[in-house]
């Protein structure tokens, strides 16, 4: 029960640190934008736990009465995410009806966590839970008041099976980036479902018209390519952007083969020390802040600002977005609707330093521990029929996230969509050029979340009230190293 606290506590830290109503996106992670406005039922949202609607499932009622319920909750609510899921869950339904597989959104990550930790207080958890990457630390460390792990190893509960009521398993085909993100000694414990990179959208009209041919791809590329762009007789207001998340500075570390915790980016060990002030790190927030000074950045005044960012590259207001590869298609058909092309590049990174690689952001489907054999094989089956591959590509087609396992990048191939579409290829590309390293996987570390609202806020402070990078960045590294220091007490 001391961890299941700790956990609630590590939530509470983080409210604090970011405030509730500070963004609209899926607010811890990147590239989960957007959770969005009314678009969910009443009965998708977090306020109350009897958020499950009845009507999710395909199942008659007859039927639906003899079935065995399968709670998933997952942190989006927007129409195409959320009915995605719920589409899938009724096939699956159908094809199985002896299971009846429950979809229930919540408007951020967050929610869906904390909701999730007072329900396994209340002893009645999900069979399926939608967490990002940043929660991996503390999904891992959670238990419940018997001192038992809360989730249960995919990885083990699948047991070297090929098929799970009759589902083919695609957990050995899961895409590199994600595998290597998400597996902790040996065994993957959850299942890898949207994942992203950052990648950068160009407005190719403004760019071709400054006599730029192709997207930068270094810093110093960014700031020519702003001369020239903002030289034009109708300039845009603004030359690039991207939201004030703790994840572009996390990207950044990643490119220049920066840990931003010790022992392997937490991969050897438990990390124990954070590294915000690195030299590689005050590189990019002094390259942000000179940028922002120099007019070429824009910085809307909001932290994680997913929707102002993606508001002024639509409007044309601003030539580049700095954005997660989640929202490529909507991005790219938003560039078409409004009449000017949009063409997808890597992250522009530091040409002063050798490239090592981007890395990747999202969630994964956890499944709880302590399931009947029956509930514990339904939630496997259908988190495979759910990433299988041609489930696995048409949600990348909807949204913009990678393909997340290799045969569903073949069929996509086979149907010529990548041709059809170069921008849905960009993130993947960006992937597998990452050199193998602990800093292009990413970390793995405690109260990550809060931390990231530290690097956030820091930001923040140093772009509108001009302060000292350096100076910033060692207090936030205070700030991080006590809340990190804080919630490995709890686990000593």
């Amino acid at each position: 029960m001391k961890k299941l606290f700790a956990l609630l506590f590590a939530l509470a830290i983080f409210g604090a640190a970011c405030g509730s109503g500070s963004s609209s996106d899926d607010s811890a992670s990147s590239d989960d934008s957007v959770a969005t406005d009314d678009s969910a039922a009443s009965d998708d949202s977090a306020a109350s736990d009897d958020s499950a609607a009845s009507d999710d499932s395909a199942a008659s009622d007859d039927s639906a009465a003899a079935a065995m319920p399968i709670e998933m909750w997952i942190a989006f609510t927007d129409d195409a995410r959320l009915n995605f899921t719920k589409d899938r869950a009724a096939e699956f339904n159908a094809a199985h009806p002896e299971y009846e597989v429950i979809v229930t959104g919540f408007d951020s990550y967050e929610t869906v966590f904390e909701q999730t930790l007072l329900a396994i207080e209340d002893g009645s958890p999900p069979e399926i839970i939608h967490f990002f990457e940043a929660a991996t630390q503390e999904a891992l460390d959670a238990t419940d008041s018997s001192g038992d792990p809360v989730f249960k190893s995919v990885t083990e509960a699948v047991a070297g099976r090929t098929e799970i009521l009759g589902e083919p398993v695609v957990l050995d085909d899961v895409v590199s980036a994600a595998t290597k993100y998400y597996t902790i000694d040996g065994s993957l414990y959850s299942m890898p479902w949207n994942t992203s990179s950052t990648t950068m959208f160009n407005n190719m009209d403004i760019l071709t018209a400054a006599g730029i041919t192709e997207p930068p791809t270094t810093w110093q590329g960014v700031e020519d390519a702003c001369a020239a762009i903002l030289a034009l007789p109708d300039a845009p207001d603004n030359c690039i952007t991207w939201p004030n998340h703790g994840w572009f500075f996390e990207q950044a570390l990643g490119q220049m083969g920066q840990d931003l915790a010790n022992n392997d980016n937490g991969r050897s060990g438990r990390a124990t020390e954070v590294i915000l002030n690195s030299d590689a790190a005050i590189d990019y927030v002094q390259w942000w802040s000179d940028l922002e000074d120099s007019g070429d950045y824009v910085y809307t005044g909001t932290q994680r600002d997913w929707d102002g960012t993606a508001a002024a590259f639509n409007s044309q207001n601003a030539a580049m977005l700095v954005y997660s590869s989640s929202d490529t298609t909507v991005i790219t058909e938003s560039g078409a609707e409004n009449g000017f092309e949009v063409k997808t590049s890597y992250m522009p990174y530091n040409q002063d330093q050798a490239y090592v690689g981007n890395l990747i952001g999202g969630a994964t489907l956890w499944m709880a521990n302590g399931l009947s054999t029956e509930e514990e094989d339904g939630a496997l089956a259908f988190m495979n029929f759910f990433s299988n591959p041609e489930n696995a590509a048409l949600w990348h087609q909807v949204t913009g996230y990678i393909p997340i396992t290799n045969a569903a990048s073949d069929v996509l191939e086979a149907e010529g969509w990548f041709e059809a579409n170069p921008n849905s290829a960009v993130a993947t590309a960006q992937l597998n050029d990452a050199a193998d390293t602990p800093a292009s996987t990413g970390a793995l570390m405690g109260n990550f979340v809060a931390i990231r609202g530290v690097v956030t806020a820091a930001i923040e402070d140093i772009l509108v009230n001009d302060v000292d990078v350096k100076t910033r960045m060692d207090s936030a590294q205070v700030e991080a190293q006590r809340l990190l220091d804080d919630y490995n007490e709890l686990y000593g």
